[in-house]
């Protein structure tokens, strides 16, 4: 009965606009499904979900739509993960929904790397500003905001990708997640460790349509 409570008292907050845990320090509750093979790649230690060898995706159990999300990450040397958005649950979240870039770019195995594949960027489709990103092994802050058609990446209180939906549309038609307005968020694993902690969710009521 406490869960249930809990739970709804969840969602009330959410629908009022106000920031909610997305994750509770605690378990995977919001995130997959117990037992699910998702799971086994990521683990819930000292208040963070870490990224282990075997990580893959780890999505949320609802699908949204217009949002603020904001959480903390930690790097380990070399690190690739990404956040997917709009993500429908199959395939390959970069191109199914789309995939903003979490990486240690500053490692020189990176050195070649396109622009839109730094950190921040919006994966094949839109570059992010360079520079922002702390220290391996210290506490990154990152906002993402989507609402509607616009999509902004905030890196430790700097705006470091901005970016329109519709416009990607018109110069990337093939791009199936760029025509989504919805889904799951995710953490995208390469098989590296990455630690997440602070995860909150704030939902934006719908845009009207003009």
């Amino acid at each position: 009965m406490k869960a249930m409570l809990l739970a709804i008292a969840t969602i009330s907050s959410a629908c009022a606009g106000e920031f909610v845990d997305l994750f509770n320090g605690k378990d995977f509750a919001n995130w997959g499904a117990a037992g699910k093979a998702e799971q086994a790649g990521y683990e819930v230690k000292d208040g963070t979900i870490t990224s282990t060898r075997k990580c893959r995706v780890l999505k949320t159990e609802k699908q949204y739509s217009n949002y603020v999300l904001q959480f903390e990450f930690k790097l380990t040397s070399g690190a690739n993960n990404g956040l997917g958005i709009h993500y429908p649950g199959q395939g390959d979240a970069a191109y199914t929904g789309m995939e903003i870039q979490i990486l240690d770019n500053t490692h020189p195995k990176y050195a070649k790397l396109k622009d839109y594949q730094f950190h921040g960027g919006l994966y094949t489709l839109v570059a992010a500003k360079k520079g922002h990103l702390k220290p391996v092994g210290e506490w990154n802050k990152e906002t993402v905001t989507i609402n509607g058609p616009k999509v902004k990446v905030e890196l430790n209180g700097n705006v470091i990708m901005e970016a329109n939906l519709d416009e990607i549309n018109k110069s990337n038609p093939k791009h199936k997640g760029a025509k989504r307005r919805e889904g799951h968020i995710a953490f995208c694993g390469h098989g590296d460790i990455v630690s997440f902690k602070n995860i909150k969710i704030k939902e934006l009521a719908a845009k009207k349509a003009k």
